[in-house]
């Protein structure tokens, strides 16, 4: 191997670590909060923004769920469905992300504060 070789396998390190790391840096810098909607009607809306531990006890079709926020993130911790689908969904933090709890008719939907255009019409 050449010295431009190893200059030129350094160079592409460098820009595939700046392609992953600098949107994951920026993901996390905007306010979140997290709507919870019963039969499609907001109820809740909750800030991710915090970093402490919380849970919010929400009344579903089935009875009552138990949501856990923490670090930016949110998650079902318990719920009465048969599967128990909902809270093997895991945690949450981005706002492509979407927990949908059928059984119990509850969707969690994350979203920024900040606004964001995709185009300017004018």
């Amino acid at each position: 191997m050449h010295k431009n070789d190893m200059i030129l396998i350094v160079i592409i390190l460098i820009i595939a670590l700046i392609i992953f790391i600098v949107p994951k840096i920026n993901s996390n810098q905007g306010n979140k909060i997290a709507n919870v909607y019963y039969e499609n009607k907001l109820i809740k809306t909750i800030d991710l923004s915090s970093n402490l531990k919380q849970e919010y006890n929400i009344k579903g079709y089935n009875g009552n769920i138990v949501i856990e926020t923490k670090d930016n993130m949110i998650r079902v911790k318990t719920e009465n469905s048969p599967l128990h689908l909902c809270s093997k969904q895991g945690w949450v933090e981005n706002s492509h992300e979407v927990i949908v709890c059928l059984p119990n008719r509850i969707i969690i939907k994350i979203e920024d504060n900040e606004e964001m255009y995709d185009a300017v019409v004018r």
